[in-house]
C-alpha cells in the first residue's frame, strides 16, 4: 500500500500552518511551525512565497484537505467522484466520507494524538466497530456504530497517552461516549460546523470540475 513516509512536518511548513499531523508535539514549542514559521521548507522557501490566485489557489486548498486526512492523491479523487454522484453540495459530501473515515473517527474520539497513529492502531487490529475488529483505515462508520479499542489494548502506552489528554482536544458533537471504557458511539452523522472551518470545499471543486 503506498503512503507517505516522508518527515511530516514539512506538509505544515508547505501549507502555511498546522496540521496537526505529530500529535502533541504540534501544540509544543519544538513544533516547526513554532520553530521556523510559516515558510515553505528548503533553503529558498522564503524567497518562493507568494500569493496564489485560480489554480495554484485551488490546489493548494486540495493539497491541504489531503494532508489533513492523510490520504493520497488516487483515493482522494476516489472520494471526489463517489462525492459528486451523491446528493447534496459537493464539497460538503465529500468532507463528511473523510469524516467518517474510520481512522479520522478514532482520533476524534480521542483513542489517538493525530490521524497518523489512528491508522496505525487500526493497521494493527488494536479497533472493534461492533464488536469486531476492523483493520481497514478507511472504513466508513455509520449512525449507531460503537467503536472501541480491545480489550487487550487498553494497556496500549499509545491509547492511554492520548486518551488521558482526550477532554482538552474535545469531540465533535456526533460522537458519544459509549457504555463502556474506551468506547464511544456514532450518534449521528458530521456537520459542516463540526470540520475545520479553515478548509474552502468550494476550491477543490473548482479544481477538479475543469
Amino acid at each position: 500500500m503506498a503512503r507517505y513516509r516522508d518527515a511530516v512536518c514539512r506538509l505544515c511548513r508547505r501549507e502555511g500552518g498546522k496540521l496537526f499531523l505529530k500529535g502533541d508535539r504540534c501544540f509544543k514549542p519544538s513544533c516547526a511551525i513554532e520553530k521556523r514559521g510559516t515558510n515553505p521548507p528548503g533553503q529558498h522557501g522564503a524567497a518562493r512565497r507568494k500569493m496564489l490566485a485560480g489554480y495554484g489557489q485551488q490546489l493548494r486548498e486540495k493539497q491541504k484537505v489531503k494532508r489533513i486526512y492523510f490520504i493520497l492523491e488516487k483515493q482522494f479523487r476516489n472520494y471526489f467522484e463517489k462525492a459528486l454522484h451523491q446528493k447534496g453540495v459537493t464539497g460538503e459530501n465529500l468532507l463528511f466520507m473523510l469524516e467518517r473515515r474510520l481512522d479520522n473517527v478514532v482520533y476524534r474520539s480521542g483513542f489517538s494524538t493525530s490521524r497518523r497513529q489512528a491508522r496505525q492502531l487500526v493497521n494493527h487490529g488494536h479497533i472493534e466497530v461492533n464488536g469486531r475488529k476492523v483493520d481497514i483505515p478507511s472504513f466508513q462508520v455509520k449512525q449507531g456504530d460503537v467503536v472501541n479499542v480491545k480489550d487487550k489494548s487498553h494497556k496500549n502506552a499509545h491509547v492511554e497517552g492520548a486518551w488521558s489528554t482526550a477532554a482538552g482536544r474535545g469531540r465533535p458533537g456526533w460522537i458519544t461516549p459509549g457504555d463502556g471504557d474506551l468506547s464511544i458511539a456514532i450518534s449521528g452523522l458530521p456537520t459542516r460546523q463540526d470540520i475545520d472551518q479553515n478548509i474552502n470545499e468550494q476550491l477543490i471543486v473548482e479544481l477538479y470540475s475543469k
